[in-house]
């Protein structure tokens, strides 16, 4: 394999083969996925549940679905945004339902929220993340871009903020899932989480001196607690 993916004329470097890291739920190993059980790929997309509008995620997606030549299982979970007509298409997911959807999906794609990103690393995914833009009115500030900016520089997750990165991530997954497995580890995923969440706090509490708004410590508390109670 050359290690680069072509686009009509146009040939782009693959996303990076993810390091093995390792994640567990309350001692528990993630069912291991096996990629050759299915012909069709089952993507998950999950834009969360903020009250904000995520066309530009919901779209892209949509359109990749139509146009790709690969069988392909799509449950896109679109919250307040406007519904697709892909099939599979469903606004919300019970915490039960999400973690089904997660250990059957063979990819992850997500936005920038960070519980959303732990789940999907905790079920064995490296999450092929689109953070939601301010600018675009898709949330109230930068937060995400700025986290996902961070872990995708540590190797985390592949960030894709244009339709041109998520397609070429999209299809590299397309041709090996396997490209975006991560492996489980009871002991490691505590470390993540924490690591995580303070990197999440420092990103939140440069927000908040941007903007002149106290930092939301609760949310990176609530990710430090669920570690402890891991153990």
């Amino acid at each position: 394999m050359s290690g680069e993916a072509t686009t009509g004329t146009t040939r782009r470097p693959l996303p990076p083969q993810p390091q093995p890291v390792t994640d567990a739920e309350h001692g528990r190993l993630p069912r291991q996925r096996d990629a050759a059980s299915t012909d069709q790929l089952r993507v998950l997309v999950a834009v969360g549940t903020d009250k904000h509008q995520f066309g530009r995620l919901v779209d892209w997606l949509t359109q990749w679905h139509a146009e790709t030549a690969g069988p392909v299982d799509l449950t896109l979970q679109h919250g307040h945004t406007r519904a697709s007509a892909v099939p599979g298409a469903v606004p919300f997911l019970g915490h039960a339902a999400l973690q089904e959807a997660m250990s059957r999906a063979d990819l992850v794609v997500c936005h920038g929220g960070p519980a959303t990103i732990l789940e999907a690393r905790r079920h064995g995914h490296l999450p092929i993340v689109v953070p939601r833009d301010p600018a675009r009115g898709e949330h109230v500030d930068d937060h995400q871009q700025l986290f996902a900016r961070r872990l995708g520089a540590a190797g985390m997750v592949v960030l894709c903020e244009t339709r041109e990165q998520l397609y070429d991530a999209l299809d590299a997954g397309l041709n090996d899932p396997s490209r975006y497995a991560v492996t489980a580890d009871p002991q490691a995923y505590q470390a993540q989480v924490t690591a995580v969440a303070r990197v999440g706090a420092i990103v939140d509490e440069l927000v908040a001196r941007s903007v002149r708004r106290p930092p939301r410590r609760r949310v990176w508390a609530r990710l430090r607690r669920g570690a402890e109670e891991t153990r």
